[in-house]
């Protein structure tokens, strides 16, 4: 067919760049006798979880020392990916001569508007990918995609959010949030661009709640990045003020007298084992040393040399990046999980099998299909998930990665204190994010986005879905 237009040629360049494929020059040639076939050039690395690398395991760019030198080979035009974010790092791949073209699939989905935003020179407003693959997995669990950054992902048409524009407010009434980590800084961004009028108070000294916390934790740096696009969007906003050092309990939440409360304050680990094994607290003698990671991000690490058993019924990225955390300090560290692998849920965004290599590379003991019974004082005893045949082992701390419970106490108190309410000029106190349900960073974010999104909105009847949904249409035949 005369206008039909040759497709791009995609090719994993790290399977003809040496390992178990060709060696580099077999590959020059290779790409040499077909350089001109193609329209386009676009370079993988072979399979998926290779080619989309989390944060954690890649930095911006990784990928560049494999594709450099095949834009030499063709004069058609070249495409790589990486995770770029930086516009900075982008320019440097085309001024360098390594590609044509920046392919970017995961910041797209974090900013949809990285290059306006980038031409317009709105660098502080990109939302930048932090690379936590939590769009990936989407994929694999059967689930609406979701965007750690981008709350409106997936919502564009079911509920017609927008990822840069809101609809302004519908009334004058302020809106008073307690916490400024994932949903509270979400949900006080939202509201401040719809033009109301937000106090965000939070107990500590600094933005970001868990994310804060998290960042610091060994490859998680990028994930900071929710906090900081949040914090840039709120200075430049007039009407959105923040209080630090603000722990506020019900009776300063009624004297306050705001129309909106939201209660934003986040979830504590659980030191008590119940988990998803453990379905009550488990037995734990009184003088046992146990730590939570709430324990560990506060500073509290056990002396290198010391024999550290981390227990991880959680399954997700915690388990392992406290191990890893722990080995690299130099404690003697066993990772116990009654699963089948280390951080078993990451499969999901397709780093469970480089977290269990690396454990493995710093010398962590994985001990997988392993309960945890009991903690005594230097020792625990654990069984097997198929026998039952137990064993006890000496130890001197335990760190226990199981479930998170939500810091409602000020929730609790102003549901107690509802016919205060209307004296106090209170119309309605909600609970978002982990302090109403602890899950992932994505979904804390999607809740304060949602928060801003409804307020004042149509609130609909018990038999109208709030939101479109596909319908299939039978058309007759014939």
């Amino acid at each position: 067919m005369p206008w039909a237009t040759p497709a791009p040629c995609r090719i994993a360049v790290d399977e003809l760049l040496g390992g178990n494929g060709l060696e580099k020059t077999e590959a020059q040639e290779l790409i040499g006798l077909i350089a001109e076939l193609p329209d386009l050039w676009d370079l993988s690395l072979a399979a998926w979880p290779n080619d989309s690398l989390t944060s954690r395991f890649g930095a911006e760019g990784w990928q560049e020392p494999f594709v450099q030198g095949v834009k030499k080979l063709t004069t058609k035009p070249v495409v790589v990916v990486g995770r770029y974010t930086s516009p900075d790092r982008m320019v440097s791949v085309i001024s360098k001569g390594i590609a044509d073209f920046i392919g970017c699939a995961r910041p797209s989905i974090a900013d949809p508007f990285l290059p306006k935003k980038i031409e317009e020179g709105r660098l502080d407003d990109i939302r930048e990918c932090i690379g936590c693959n939590i769009c990936v997995s989407g994929d694999f669990t059967m689930s609406p995609i979701r965007c750690t950054q981008n709350p409106t992902m997936g919502e564009e048409w079911r509920k017609g959010w927008h990822p840069e524009r809101i609809r302004p407010r519908e009334s004058e009434k302020p809106v008073l949030i307690m916490g400024a980590g994932p949903a509270g800084l979400e949900a006080a961004q939202a509201l401040g661009k719809r033009g109301y009028e937000v106090t965000l108070a939070e107990k500590g000294t600094a933005l970001g709640g868990r994310v804060a916390r998290e960042c610091r934790l060994p490859g998680l740096a990028a994930w900071g990045r929710v906090r900081d696009y949040r914090e840039q969007q709120l200075h430049q906003l007039p009407n959105v003020a923040v209080y630090f050092d603000s722990e506020l309990d019900a009776g300063s939440v009624l004297e306050f007298g705001v129309p909106r409360v939201v209660v934003a304050t986040g979830a504590r680990w659980r030191a008590d084992g119940l988990g998803r094994h453990w379905a009550r607290p488990m037995p734990i003698a009184a003088d046992a040393q146990v730590f939570t990671p709430d324990d560990i991000m506060a500073g509290t690490v056990p002396a290198a040399g010391t024999r550290v058993v981390v227990w991880d019924d959680d399954h997700y990225y915690m388990g392992g990046v406290l191990a890893e955390l722990l080995a690299d300090h130099g404690c003697e560290t066993h990772y116990l999980t009654p699963a089948s692998e280390a951080s078993a849920w990451t499969r999901n965004t397709m780093e469970q099998h480089f977290i269990q290599a690396r454990l493995l590379e710093m010398g962590v003991t994985i001990r997988s299909f392993t309960n945890l019974d009991v903690i005594l004082e230097g020792s625990i005893t654990v069984s097997c998930v198929f026998t039952g045949r137990t064993e006890q082992i000496e130890v001197d701390t335990v760190v226990l990665v199981t479930s998170r419970e939500p810091e409602d106490r000020l929730a609790r108190e102003l549901a107690a204190r509802a016919d205060d309410w209307r004296d106090a000029g209170i119309e309605t106190v909600t609970t978002i994010g982990d302090a109403l349900a602890p899950a992932t960073i994505a979904h804390a974010v999607y809740a304060g986005r949602r928060y801003a999104e409804e307020l004042d909105g149509e609130a609909a009847s018990n038999d109208v879905v709030p939101f479109n949904r596909e319908t299939v249409e039978l058309l007759p035949l014939g």
